[in-house]
C-alpha cells in the first residue's frame, strides 16, 4: 500500500512540473530579443552610405530593420532602405533588380524600353544619358524585375511593389465618399504637364495655371476619367478629398512617372 502511494505521488510530481512548463501565462515568458546590435548596424550602414557603397548600405539597413523593436525606429530606417532603392535605381549600379544589356543594331530607347517592360526615362536616367541617341555595341542598364502599383483607400497610400517587397510607398489622396473605384486596372496612358478640361466649367485650363488641379504628372487608368496625377493641394495629401482620382506631391508622381510604363497593373483597395 505505501509503494502505491509512493508510485502515484511521484507520477502527480512529475505531471505537475510538466503542466508548469507547457501552460506557463503569455506575460510571464520571456520576450525574444533583437537578433543583433542594430545601432552598430545602422553606423556601418551610414558609413558604407556616405562612401557612396549604396548597395552595401541598403543590405545593411535591411539587416538592421530585422532587429528593431521601436516603431518610430523602424519607419527611419524603411524610409531610409525606400529612398536607397530610388537612388540604386536611378543610378548606374547594377543590383538584383537590374542586368546589362548590348544594344543592337537597329535598336533605339522607346524599342529597348518596350522589350524590358519600362521606360525610356528611366533608362536615361539610369544610365546617364543626356538624349536619345544611343550606338550599337554599348552596354545599358535595364531593368529585370516588373514593377506594380498597390493603392491601399484606407491608408491613403501608394505602394511601388516589385514581387512581394515593398519598393517605395508615398502619401496620397483618394476620393470623397468612396468614390476612388477598387479593382484591377492598367496604366493606358502618360501625360507631361497635362492640361485639364474641365467639363464642370466648360474650360480648359492649362498646365501652368494654378488652377489646373493635375499637377505635373498625369498617369490614366483603364477606367475612364480616373488617374494618378499631381496636385496643386499638397496640404490635403493623406485625405479623402478628390473626386475618385488618386493625387500625389507633384516630386512624388514625377518619381513614379519615371518608373511605370503604359500596361503597369495597379491594384486599388478598400
Amino acid at each position: 500500500m505505501d509503494r502505491r502511494f509512493v508510485i502515484i505521488g511521484a507520477v502527480s510530481f512529475i505531471v505537475l512540473v510538466f503542466l508548469s512548463v507547457v501552460f506557463v501565462p503569455h506575460s510571464k515568458k520571456a520576450k525574444p530579443k533583437p537578433k543583433g546590435n542594430y545601432k552598430l548596424i545602422l553606423s556601418q550602414a551610414e558609413k558604407k552610405e556616405k562612401s557612396g557603397d549604396l548597395i552595401s548600405a541598403r543590405a545593411l539597413y535591411k539587416k538592421a530593420f530585422l532587429n528593431i523593436t521601436n516603431s518610430e525606429e523602424l519607419d527611419k530606417v524603411n524610409s531610409k532602405i525606400e529612398d536607397l532603392n530610388i537612388k540604386i535605381l536611378f543610378s548606374p549600379l547594377l543590383d538584383e533588380n537590374s542586368k546589362e544589356y548590348i544594344i543592337k543594331p537597329g535598336d533605339s530607347l522607346s524599342k529597348i524600353a518596350r522589350k524590358f517592360h519600362t521606360t525610356v526615362e528611366l533608362l536615361k536616367k539610369s544610365n546617364r544619358l543626356k538624349s536619345d541617341t544611343i550606338r550599337a555595341g554599348r552596354k545599358l542598364k535595364v531593368p529585370k524585375c516588373g514593377f506594380y502599383i498597390i493603392v491601399d483607400k484606407t491608408q491613403n497610400r501608394l505602394f511601388l511593389k516589385k514581387g512581394d517587397e515593398i519598393f517605395k510607398s508615398y502619401i496620397v489622396s483618394t476620393g470623397e465618399n468612396n468614390s476612388t473605384p477598387a479593382g484591377e486596372f492598367k496604366i493606358v496612358n502618360r501625360l507631361r504637364n497635362p492640361v485639364w478640361y474641365n467639363k464642370n466649367i466648360g474650360a480648359v485650363i492649362p498646365p501652368s495655371s494654378p488652377k489646373n488641379y493635375l499637377g505635373s504628372r498625369w498617369l490614366g487608368l483603364s477606367i475612364k476619367g480616373y488617374g494618378i496625377h499631381g496636385t496643386t493641394e499638397p496640404d490635403n495629401l493623406g485625405k479623402q478629398v478628390t473626386k475618385g482620382c488618386i493625387r500625389m506631391r507633384n516630386r512624388d508622381v514625377e518619381e513614379l512617372f519615371d518608373i511605370v510604363p503604359i500596361g503597369t497593373k495597379v491594384v486599388i483597395v478598400e
